[in-house]
């Protein structure tokens, strides 16, 4: 009996280990809004990073199946430190890179909520940095929209709007909701289909 209990116990935390349980777990689409998105069929696009004189500082690359993208950044020669990175609303890297629009943000929601609000990315010593992770909130189908969409680096790091009222009586400001302050757009690149 306790020998099943404990084969039992293994057995889910495996599957705990292996990305959860349930029917989720085993493949099974349960979230028929996630695959509505993308049909369930996987998709991968990519954008090309250029600074602002237009050389290629790096590459995002987005694949994505049923309601999940997975984000793979490589970038370098970037100043080193933290850098917000964010996904914005328009296609376009022109100039400033202002062109591209605020965050990708189809619910309206404040940040550090939008679609578009991602995680932060480590510049090294040597100005490269990697990032990789995966989210729910868009998927490479969105991103190629009627008028697009591009990913920007910035020079500051993004405090997703966590301004306590200890320093701030009034919390955060409409700018550092829209922008998380990270400053002025380093590096653009359009979203493309691969």
């Amino acid at each position: 009996m306790l020998s099943t209990r404990l084969s039992a116990s293994l057995a889910g935390l495996a599957a705990v280990a292996l990305g959860g349980i349930g029917p989720a777990a085993a493949g099974a689409d349960t979230d028929s809004h996630a695959d509505s998105r993308d049909h369930g069929r996987g998709r991968t696009v990519h954008a090309q990073l250029v600074d602002r004189t237009g050389a290629a500082v790096g590459r995002v690359t987005v694949s994505s199946r049923r309601g999940v993208a997975q984000v793979e950044l490589r970038a370098s020669h970037l100043t080193p430190g933290w850098h917000g990175f964010h996904l914005h609303s328009v296609g376009r890297c022109e100039g400033d890179f202002t062109s591209a629009g605020s965050h990708l943000n189809p619910d309206g929601a404040q940040h550090p909520d939008h679609a578009g609000d991602l995680p932060q990315m480590l510049v090294r010593q040597d100005g490269r940095a990697t990032l990789s992770f995966a989210t729910d909130r868009f998927t490479a189908a969105w991103l190629l929209d009627q008028d697009g969409s591009a990913f920007i680096v910035h020079s500051s790091p993004d405090n997703y709007a966590n301004i306590p009222t200890r320093y701030a009586p009034n919390g955060p400001d409409q700018a550092t909701r829209s922008t998380g302050d990270a400053g002025t757009r380093q590096a653009c690149g359009v979203v493309r289909r691969r």
